[in-house]
């Protein structure tokens, strides 16, 4: 098997999940997620819109965030990325406040976790302290009950050590599948919050030989010209 980066799995897990979706939006500082969208792109989603908020130039928007957010709001965001410095075990996530320590904010995150249509939260630390039993601030819901409107939700929680999926009629995670060099036992000890384990729950999937000569090349020449120390510390040689 060929050897891979550890990003490069995470990348591939995002293209995964990406499926048919037509528009799919990644936020500031996301270059795994924007690598595994323009990694889906490539294999086989040719016609897949890419709005990257990083810079300017990712967009085709003329007035930023006001255009992404009319977007969301008439259902033409088919995918975006949330994290945050916490997420519960109901989805829901914190951006404000944790530890006695203040972040950046909510910004439109509430607003994206209801109109696009579905979600992936993504944080590449796995540790009770992320994946907390319950945030302490709730910045977006994971759900919401009936007779409130909501176009999206969770689809996924993605971290560096495995993959759950989101169970909408149970309102809990389901451990997927499990990074390799990582165990089942591992990830329970690490979590802080409870979930379900999948009967087939298995070892997430290496890259094919397909999936890395495409990020090694073209993927990677998108992600350098947005992210240019992230391509090169990922792919120096390339």
């Amino acid at each position: 098997m060929e050897p891979y980066a550890r990003e490069e799995l995470l990348a591939c897990c995002i293209a995964r999940l990406i499926r048919d979706a037509r528009h799919v939006a990644v936020g500031a500082a996301s270059p795994i997620p924007a690598t595994g969208v323009f990694l889906s792109k490539a294999l086989n989603n040719k016609k897949l819109r890419i709005s990257l908020l990083h810079k300017r130039q990712g967009n085709a928007f003329t007035e930023g965030s006001r255009e992404l957010f009319d977007l969301a709001g008439q259902g033409r965001i088919d995918l975006f990325f949330l994290g945050g410095a916490q997420i519960d075990g109901e989805a829901n996530i914190n951006l404000v406040r944790a530890e006695g320590k203040r972040f950046p904010g909510s910004f439109g995150s509430a607003f994206m976790y209801f109109a696009a249509g579905r979600t992936i939260l993504f944080r590449e630390e796995h540790s009770k302290r992320v994946l907390a039993p319950k945030v302490d601030f709730i910045s977006a819901p994971g759900w919401s009950p009936p007779g409130v409107e909501r176009r999206g939700g969770p689809q996924a929680l993605l971290t560096g050590k495995a993959l759950f999926v989101w169970q909408k009629d149970k309102r809990r995670f389901r451990l997927e599948s499990v990074h390799p060099g990582h165990t089942v036992r591992e990830i329970r000890e690490q979590t802080g919050f409870d979930y379900d384990v999948a009967p087939e729950c298995a070892v997430t999937a290496a890259p094919s030989a397909e999936e890395l000569r495409l990020m090694r090349n073209e993927v990677r020449t998108e992600i350098l010209a947005n992210y240019p120390e992230f391509a090169a510390r990922v792919w120096p040689s390339s």
